[in-house]
């Protein structure tokens, strides 16, 4: 098992250089546990005592309003990690996290991340990648609500979905899911994806989205 989790560790972009003896330390400090879908994996405010990487499985990041609006800032899946922002300045989470299907995460204790930075400078380095690289996405979001209109930021959400050969979507993507990350009601989303079907942009069918003109959705856009 720690040989597994020394595998998964090493394909993160965070602890890529780590010496292969550093991450069988991790390992064994570190433990995997089973979310069903659904279920919170923490929430807003509480402490940041472990950075997690998705070993199967989906969760969704998002902040949410006190009178129940949503809005997802990054949906994640096997390989990534995230929490990183509690290791920097040891504040509590700054959004609330949910399994979308079953999956199963490898939580390690936060200590051992900045033990691990101190020791090993190209982590450090990672670190301070990946905190600007969210300082980034999330600068981004913030400019599309303010200057992009409800339909070029549905086009810019379906551009960031994964896509097969054949231009699906996958895993399939609700109206419900596309409105949290677009920061729209279902109704609205539902006006703009018509307008995209009319134009031949998209195919829809069922909860199953195919991008047939990407280059028209990303002129769309202005990505």
């Amino acid at each position: 098992m720690t040989t597994d989790l020394v595998g998964i560790l090493r394909g993160t972009e965070l602890l890529n250089t780590a010496p292969a003896a550093e991450l069988e330390i991790l390992a064994a400090g570190s433990r995997v546990r089973t979310f069903r879908r659904g279920q919170v994996v923490f929430t807003a405010g509480d402490p940041g005592e472990t950075v997690m990487v998705v070993v199967s499985g989906r969760v969704k990041v998002a902040v949410r309003s006190a009178d129940g609006g949503e809005l997802t800032l990054t949906i994640l899946g096997p390989g990534t990690m995230f929490g990183e922002l509690g290791v920097a300045d040891g504040g509590p989470r700054s959004a609330d996290c949910e399994a979308l299907e079953e999956c199963r995460l490898l939580l390690i204790p936060r200590e051992m991340i900045l033990d691990l930075c101190l020791r090993v400078p190209t982590v450090a380095q990672a670190l301070l990648r990946s905190v600007a690289a969210m300082l980034r996405r999330l600068t981004e979001a913030a400019s599309d609500l303010v200057f992009l209109d409800l339909p070029r930021r549905v086009a810019k959400v379906l551009l960031g979905q994964p896509r097969g050969e054949d231009g699906v979507i996958r895993p399939m993507l609700s109206q419900e899911e596309l409105a949290h990350q677009a920061g729209g009601s279902r109704q609205s989303i539902n006006a703009a994806m018509r307008g995209f079907e009319r134009r031949g942009w998209i195919q829809v069918s069922g909860r199953t989205v195919t991008v047939t003109q990407a280059a028209a959705l990303n002129r769309f856009s202005g990505i």
